[in-house]
């Protein structure tokens, strides 16, 4: 996918964040996040904006912390959000097609590509987060989107040594978009090590989990129930306790 369409949902996905965030109030819980609230939210996404944007601002070759949360709350802490956002996009759309500086998922062509895709997967799903706390029905993810999101979670976070969804013994599980094209279907190799993925339906599978491309991505970070499940439901259910990114 094209940077400059990253930027594009990044900055729709931000905005709609705070707006939900500020119609929610600060105090609002967070529903797939129960030891937060809005304001918690709102501290964290700033923060991980800010960290983004100076990896790429600084051509940063190394990992460095982030931030501590600012002792922000109500309107001050919405508008700090806000600024946090339109900087990391200033950032993104300023910097050099091909910046290099540090990132932590295998496969991005340059550190411009990896932190525009990253942002505006993180910022999509705390505004789906945000929503939900706002009440009512959250705006879906579009599909073409949601794939592209799949993807990273499956072949960029759970490829780390970091993911903790693991077998004693191998099992297969594989995920597909029911309405997507042919090649939205992962195959998920567990073992006692790191998950393989693989994009293809390669092989029997003893768990499949299948759904709407937008239902997926927000089941498989665990904003939502699996939309289906065929086969053994242990795998499902593994995947549910032991996915969280870490």
């Amino acid at each position: 996918m094209e940077t400059a369409w990253y930027l594009e949902i990044l900055e729709h996905e931000g905005r709609s964040l705070a707006d939900a965030a500020e119609q929610a109030g600060p105090g609002a819980p967070v529903p797939a996040c129960p030891d937060w609230r809005v304001r918690d939210l709102l501290r964290h996404t700033g923060v991980v904006h800010r960290w983004a944007a100076g990896f790429v601002a600084d051509a940063c070759p190394a990992p460095r912390p982030m931030e501590e949360h600012p002792d922000l709350d109500g309107p001050d802490l919405v508008a700090w959000y806000r600024a946090c956002h339109g900087a990391l996009l200033d950032t993104l759309r300023e910097a050099k097609p091909d910046v290099e500086c540090w990132t932590f998922l295998p496969g991005a062509e340059s550190g411009l590509a990896f932190w525009a895709r990253r942002q505006a997967h993180e910022t999509a799903v705390h505004r789906w987060d945000a929503q939900a706390a706002r009440g009512g029905d959250p705006t879906p993810v579009a599909t073409d989107f949601a794939v592209d999101g799949i993807d990273e979670l499956l072949r960029g976070f759970h490829a780390r040594r970091r993911s903790r969804v693991r077998t004693p013994e191998p099992r297969v599980l594989r995920i597909r978009a029911t309405d997507a094209d042919a090649d939205a279907v992962w195959t998920v190799r567990l073992s006692q090590d790191p998950p393989v993925t693989t994009r293809d339906a390669a092989g029997d599978a003893e768990c499949e989990v299948s759904g709407p491309a937008a239902e997926l991505y927000l089941s498989l970070w665990n904003r939502l129930p699996v939309p289906k499940v065929t086969g053994d439901a242990a795998l499902a259910e593994l995947w549910r306790r032991t996915s969280a990114i870490v």
